[in-house]
């Protein structure tokens, strides 16, 4: 079906899925419902937020008592140099939802990339994601193992069946590496070039200690050497907390030694991280609880290889790719590549939609296309 050959209806009427609750799904979802498009969100987790993510650790104690902490396990936080994401921020979101995070380096860090402040979701990650997504459907759990398109539209199978439903539009706000498949048998060139967008992996590690370790006086360091690229101090971070006997650890490990230890065992992985956890510290950790997760995709790895423009919009089939390996990494990246996915879908949609209703008819550009 050709997107421009709908017939005209009422912009409620016009369905988008989009197939990615991260930042760039979800920031693209919440500006679609805005206008009044109908829009459904799939995705392979739980819940929303994609890399912006928070993980409940539960674990039995010495005495045998049920314990449970929270820690940030992905990004550990964002910047907000574009003026147009920062006024999106404060107008798409809940007063209090946000909170800046100043960190004190540890002695003998590296300087963080961004010297001005980071900025925090509370009360978890998450929940950035969340509230852009509040009242928007979802299927949760749902894998997208193949996209097929009919007079009727698009249909998704996922988890081994078909969603309910057709779709006018779909919309991919998934890494490179797992829209590449799903794009091969409908856009061969796009599948080609997000097949050349490289990732870089990360391995996590998770864990709560007894507060034995002296006060630190720091709550992230950046080692200059050494296997951990990141250690932080999760219950020192605005809004998040422990008991007063607890420390709450994330430590990210350098890409180049995830990548190279992709496929090792978890086990062997996370002793090898809290060993170089105590070698940073330089202190014994008496180890509470802990795990490690493996992000095949934490962060887009820059390639010459990639267009320039932030998003890919085909109106002829009513298909589209956004995300943050659109040459801008981050939080803001993101956000940018799904506005200006909005931007291009905008003259597509008011064309199939009513004129009189049509919400892109007087839609303002996006300052940050």
């Amino acid at each position: 079906m050709n997107i421009l050959e709908c017939m005209k209806r009422s912009p409620s009427d016009f369905k988008v899925a989009v197939i990615g609750a991260g930042i760039a799904g979800a920031s693209c979802a919440r500006a679609l419902t805005a206008a009044g498009v109908s829009v459904h969100v799939v995705d392979k987790a739980r819940g929303a937020g994609g890399r912006l993510a928070t993980r409940r650790l539960e674990w039995l104690d010495a005495q045998g008592q049920r314990r449970v902490a929270k820690v940030d396990h992905g990004a550990p936080a964002f910047a907000a140099s574009d003026p147009a994401f920062r006024q999106y921020l404060a107008d798409a979101l809940p007063s209090g939802s946000l909170t800046a995070w100043r960190p004190r380096l540890a002695p003998g860090s590296r300087p963080l990339d961004d010297a001005g402040r980071l900025i925090l979701p509370t009360p978890g990650m998450p929940s950035l994601c969340r509230g852009l997504l509040r009242d928007i459907p979802a299927s949760w759990s749902s894998t997208v193992d193949r996209l097929r398109q009919g007079p009727l539209g698009w249909r998704i199978e996922a988890a081994g069946s078909t969603l309910p439903g057709h779709f006018d539009a779909v919309v991919l706000a998934l890494p490179p590496a797992q829209a590449a498949p799903l794009l091969a048998p409908l856009r061969r060139d796009w599948a080609q070039r997000a097949s050349l967008a490289l990732m870089q992996p990360c391995w996590t590690l998770m864990g709560v200690s007894r507060r034995t370790v002296p006060d630190l006086r720091w709550d992230l360091a950046l080692p200059d050497q050494g296997l951990l690229a990141w250690v932080m101090r999760n219950d020192a971070r605005p809004g998040r907390g422990s008991s007063s006997d607890e420390t709450h650890w994330v430590a990210h490990a350098r890409a180049g030694w995830s990548r190279q230890h992709l496929e090792h065992p978890a086990d062997w992985v996370q002793r090898q991280m809290q060993a170089a956890l105590q070698e940073v510290l330089g202190e014994p950790i008496e180890w509470q609880h802990a795990v490690v997760h493996r992000w095949r995709y934490a962060m887009p790895l820059p390639s010459g290889a990639l267009p320039t423009p932030r998003c890919w919009w085909d109106g002829a089939r009513g298909l589209g790719v956004c995300g943050d390996f659109f040459g801008s990494t981050g939080v803001e990246g993101a956000w940018q590549s799904a506005q200006a996915l909005r931007n291009a879908m905008r003259p597509d949609l008011a064309r199939a939609t009513t004129p009189a209703e049509s919400p892109f008819a007087d839609l303002p550009l996006p300052r940050a296309a």
